[in-house]
């Protein structure tokens, strides 16, 4: 098993930051540093945060695409986003206090699934329905 290594605080904080919007300055941290793809920024308060996270409730697409094709770990959340009606129907179906929930900075999941657009456009009609 390979060592896991900690990270600076501060440079976890700047990836997160930088996913809100910055798709050069992404790539080129997760490029100097791979152990960030999955790091989580804490706000206070348990508001945690990826910068996969970050990107799907600004509705960057091309950086949560980019993050998710290096393996970033996928969520209810960016599934809104990104319009993958199957996948939050089925997560829904399991448990349906799900349809309420809240991502980073108490964003709700509507508020992701319309971020996505066009594309996401058949989730925010199944979430408008409940």
């Amino acid at each position: 098993m390979e060592e896991i290594k900690s990270m600076e605080p501060e440079l976890v904080k700047q990836f997160v930051n930088q996913a809100h919007g910055n798709m050069d300055k992404v790539a080129e941290m997760l490029e100097q540093e791979p152990g960030l793809l999955n790091a989580a920024w804490d706000w206070g308060g348990g508001d945690w945060e990826t910068a996969l996270g970050a990107a799907a409730h600004c509705g960057r697409i091309d950086i949560v695409r980019y993050l998710l094709d290096r393996g970033a770990r996928i969520d209810l959340f960016t599934a809104a986003m990104l319009g993958k009606l199957d996948v939050v129907k089925a997560l829904i179906a399991a448990w349906p206090e799900l349809r309420n929930a809240k991502g980073p900075h108490g964003i709700p999941l509507l508020v992701h699934a319309k971020a996505g657009g066009e594309e996401a456009q058949p989730v925010v009609d199944f979430l408008q329905q409940g």
